[in-house]
């Protein structure tokens, strides 16, 4: 577990390699914003959150599940992860901010549908 990063991961490049394409800039993990955002158009005034599937309990996708070892630990953990990002949006949104999430599993297999995401996302 310690191996496991927190910034810069594969996804989060791919998404941020994808908004350079694009045309965008940006910043990343701003640290004066709650929840120290992945990436951040501060022009635009929208953050995108790349999150992992298993550490934010993504519904509906295989990864997104507690495990059965250690059931109990897990569960607590992983939820507390899941509060914490609605706190982080909620006040991000009560900025003026305007947040979205993309899924390492999107990031990792449906790039093309990233790329739509964003383009609604930004405006384009």
């Amino acid at each position: 577990m310690s191996r496991i990063r927190s910034k810069d991961t594969g996804p989060e490049k791919k998404v941020r390699s994808l908004l350079h394409q694009m045309g965008y800039r940006f910043r990343i993990h701003v640290k004066s914003l709650p929840g120290q955002p992945d990436i951040v158009l501060p022009k635009y005034k929208k953050i995108i959150f790349v999150h992992g599937c298993f550490w934010h309990l993504h519904k509906g996708c295989r990864d997104g599940t507690i495990p059965k070892t250690q059931h109990k630990k897990w569960k607590t953990k992983l939820e507390q992860n899941v509060e914490r990002d609605k706190t982080h949006t909620k006040q991000l949104r009560g900025k003026g901010w305007k947040v979205i999430v993309v899924w390492e599993c999107e990031a990792e297999k449906k790039i093309d549908k990233v790329e739509r995401k964003l383009s609604r996302f930004l405006g384009q």
